[in-house]
């Protein structure tokens, strides 16, 4: 009876168990969640380049096939640069006051940009990584000049 008292109430070794075992339970979660909010903002940060970059070129082009052109190759480049999926992004423009040629001179134009941010290791099984994707968007405002588009 007094070797089974002795083992119970012995405690070396068990000190290093215990960290591991708390280790793994709160510093795995927590490695997790560092690295999927640093994927959203940088996910974050590009669509909003994306939207006032491509506002404020639009408000600075000639005309408006001019300012089409430029604000897809900004586009692309941001694209590119923040590693969003191209695919997920959707980009939409509108002017006030509203008119049927949107941009037009003297608008303000505002330019919406969309992107759905996929959550890290998650699998595509049973469309997992879509459901778990978090929507992330942001709007940019410029005023363009009565001038835009008269040569």
């Amino acid at each position: 009876m007094r070797r089974w008292n002795r083992w119970v109430t012995d405690d070396e070794g068990s000190a290093a168990l215990e960290f591991i075992t708390v280790g793994l339970i709160l510093l795995v979660p927590l490695v997790y969640l560092i690295s999927a909010l640093g994927v959203i903002q940088e996910q974050t940060l590009g669509v909003e380049a994306a939207a006032r970059h491509t506002a404020r070129v639009i408000s600075l082009a000639p005309d408006a096939q001019t300012a089409l052109a430029r604000s897809e190759q900004v586009l692309a480049g941001i694209v590119d640069e923040y590693g969003l999926d191209a695919d997920d992004v959707e980009i939409t423009m509108s002017c006030a006051p509203a008119r049927s040629d949107c941009p037009t001179a003297g608008a303000t134009v505002t330019i919406t940009v969309l992107t759905r941010v996929p959550l890290p290791l998650m699998p595509d099984l049973f469309g997992l990584d879509r459901s778990t994707a978090i929507p992330v968007e942001a709007s940019a405002v410029q005023k363009i000049s009565r001038l835009w588009g008269g040569g």
